[in-house]
């Protein structure tokens, strides 16, 4: 191998892990053109082997091809989403076609299939064990589902097709990350800041004296932008911020994601028709568990009908509200979350910002590890050794008693210029077993919370305390698994089945049990009143009506998107209203676009899958009843939900693994009830 290229040689690091200060963006290209020709070396022993094919020799033996390369894009893919520049997203852009390439010459190799499909053929009488046999079900099926089964003509036309999104995807969450960049809103004065708590001034103080200005500045980045539509008074900034945030990449420059939209759409679905299905919707599903469009809209339509009467409640509420406090005119978009959280505020005498005291970071962090030993018995130990690819990463040993380090665990909090915006949780090492040994895994959690200021810690709001109990659960998710084949590991499962373990996790934030064992006062030390977590409690139905519409028009679009039958060549916006008008409660605003912006779509893994939130809030409803009605913190189920579904992946079919753990089919009513629907 090249020596002088990092990411070829041996990582003499803690743990093995990249050893991000000597990795530079070009070297990712080279890297990557000599992995792939290993792997190219190893598939060529598969095709050149003349023994019959089996499980070993075929099977076993694609799933160990590659692992260089394996090693390899998690760090680039990792860096670009976390911590880009603009050679990295150059990087990104060249070594993606690659990709896609290889794998297409993989899956469009006849005789590489031929073996295969032998093994396939004989799997009855050839495979026994049940994690075997759904490897050898997956792999297959990624064959036919990768042309392998298409005439040459329809070959070259499935892989130019390929390499083809492949680039488009990057391009799309360039463009989104731009434009978030590209906004700030700089006020001068004092009475522009009404309504707006100190934390959230001094934020936006410090943010624009490190740009060399004064008074203050705000951004589109989460921890600036949510808390300014919750709390500023002047209504003409919210909307100046609104649609800044509604216009991202639909602004008609270099960054408008229009065109993308609609040729990503086009090219999956003439993928989809070129290997058989009459949409891209179709296609996708067959490897979930709603496995058609059908069930997918029935799903989102029957929580539609059934979340619709709490939304349009909570949208009179929220209207008379602000009427009967001087609000003029109808509602718009930019005025939903500052008079919602007035009402929220005025109802359960809670909100955001008063809790944000209760939950300085620091302590949040402690805490959810501190859940994670409760319930599954890991313990943390950060480890300043070990090579993290920001200054600002944290990186722990995650420690399993008598079993010794099974997974590390990176923590990345705050926003910068180079990280995508959102919270997302990612591996830089996937769990596997080598000759019976388990390789741990290197999980991140990449998060976009408030940054400290010179007068005080970060505080997070209780919504982002929730999101980091949600990314958690990825992330045990991955640390726990304990599964033979890399594919199959940690979250590699049925896209809707893979919201399970985070969604989970989010119960805990609203019970007073745990709340009460480390929340407090980071100046006094106090713990958050009695009352206030009765409320808190209670608030947990509260706009959960509007807020369920509001997804369910989002899994609306998504579908809407990916289950036409032809290109569409029309009025994106006219298009988008259309989808989700049966979910819509607030008018539209003019020149707002979300598609242009809706990365989980159009740059992530949810096309024809973001039901999949919805989806396995029905199962975490349910899982969570269980834990409810044994104890929040009870061993025995928590031993239960880690043995039958952390520990799995997708080394079983994810409704035997929630059989294993329920004892029966999953049921929606825990949900209804949980939502307050039942009420109506």
């Amino acid at each position: 191998m090249t020596s002088d290229n990092t990411l070829l040689i041996e990582w003499n690091t803690p743990f093995g892990i990249a050893p991000f200060d000597r990795i530079r963006p070009e070297h990712f290209k080279p890297a990557v053109e000599e992995a792939i020709a290993v792997a190219k070396k190893e598939i060529d022993q598969i095709v050149s082997d003349v023994a019959e094919p089996g499980f070993t020799n075929t099977i076993e033996a694609l799933e160990k091809a590659g692992s260089l390369l394996n090693r390899i894009t998690p760090v680039l893919f990792n860096l670009n989403s976390s911590d880009t520049t603009p050679e990295l997203q150059e990087a990104a852009r060249d070594v993606s076609p690659m990709l896609a390439n290889f794998s297409n010459d993989i899956t469009l190799d006849p005789e590489l299939f031929r073996k295969v499909k032998s093994v396939w053929d004989r799997r009855q009488s050839l495979v026994t064990d049940p994690e075997q046999l759904i490897l050898l079900d997956r792999r297959y099926k990624s064959f036919i589902r990768g042309g392998a089964g298409l005439a040459d003509d329809e070959k070259e036309r499935f892989r130019a097709i390929t390499v083809e999104l492949s680039t488009l995807s990057l391009k799309f969450e360039e463009n989104v990350l731009a434009e978030t960049n590209d906004f700030t809103l700089h006020l001068a004065t004092e009475a522009e800041l009404s309504g707006l708590p100190d934390g959230i001034r001094e934020a936006a103080a410090a943010l624009a004296h490190e740009k060399g200005m004064k008074g203050w500045l705000f951004t589109l980045h989460a921890p600036s932008f949510v808390p300014f539509m919750q709390y500023a008074d002047r209504r003409e900034l919210r909307e100046k911020m609104f649609r800044a945030y509604a216009r991202r990449a639909f602004r008609r420059n270099e960054y408008d994601n229009t065109e993308l939209v609609l040729r990503i759409s086009e090219l999956r679905l003439e993928m989809a028709k070129l290997l058989g299905y009459s949409n891209y919707a179709a296609y996708a599903l067959e490897e979930r568990m709603a496995s058609t469009p059908a069930e997918v809209n029935g799903f989102l339509h029957n929580l539609l009908e059934a979340s619709v009467a709490a939304g349009r409640r909570d949208q009179k509420d929220i209207e008379d509200y602000a009427f009967s406090h001087g609000h003029e005119g109808r509602l718009e978009r930019w005025d939903w979350a500052y008079w919602s959280e007035k009402l929220r505020l005025e109802r359960f005498s809670i909100d955001d910002e008063a809790l944000r005291p209760y939950m300085p970071l620091e302590k949040v962090r402690e805490a959810v590890l501190e859940l994670a030993t409760r319930l599954y018995g890991l313990t943390f130990e950060e480890n300043k050794n070990i090579p993290v690819y920001n200054e600002e990463v944290t990186a722990f040993e995650v420690h399993d008693g008598d079993r010794g380090i099974i997974a590390i665990l990176m923590l990345d909090f705050h926003p910068r210029k180079g990280k995508s915006g959102g919270a997302w949780m990612t591996g830089f090492r996937e769990q596997w077993k080598e000759n019976g040994r388990r390789i741990i895994p290197v999980v991140s959690l990449v998060m976009n919370f408030t940054r400290p200021t010179p007068a005080r810690p970060s505080l997070l709001s209780h919504s982002e305390m929730n999101t980091f109990l949600h990314e958690f659960g990825h992330a045990l998710h991955g640390m726990l698994s304990d599964c033979t084949y890399e594919s199959l590991s940690g979250t590699n499962v049925k896209r809707d089945f893979v919201e399970l373990p985070s969604q989970i996790m989010e119960n805990w934030a609203w019970e007073k049990e745990w709340l009460d064992t480390w929340a407090a006062d980071y100046r006094t030390g106090e713990k958050i009143p009695e009352d206030i977590l009765i409320k808190l409690k209670e608030s947990l139905t509260y706009n959960e009506g509007y807020a369920c519409m509001r997804q369910l028009g989002f899994g609306l679009l998504d579908m809407a998107w990916h289950t036409m039958e032809e290109p569409f060549r029309g009025d994106i916006v006219a298009f988008e209203r259309t989808s989700m008008a049966s979910a819509e409660l607030l008018p539209p605003a003019d020149g707002a676009c979300m598609s242009v912006s809706f990365a989980h779509l159009f740059a992530g893994g949810y096309a024809a899958g973001y039901y999949g939130y919805k989806w396995a809030e029905v199962l975490d409803a349910d899982a969570f009843s269980l834990f409810r009605e044994k104890g929040i913190f009870n061993s025995e189920t928590a031993r239960s939900f880690r043995h039958n579904i952390l520990e799995k992946g997708g080394s079983r079919e994810p409704d035997e693994l929630f059989k294993a753990f329920r004892g029966r089919e999953p049921s929606p009513e825990a949900l209804i009830e949980r939502s307050g629907f039942k009420r109506i």
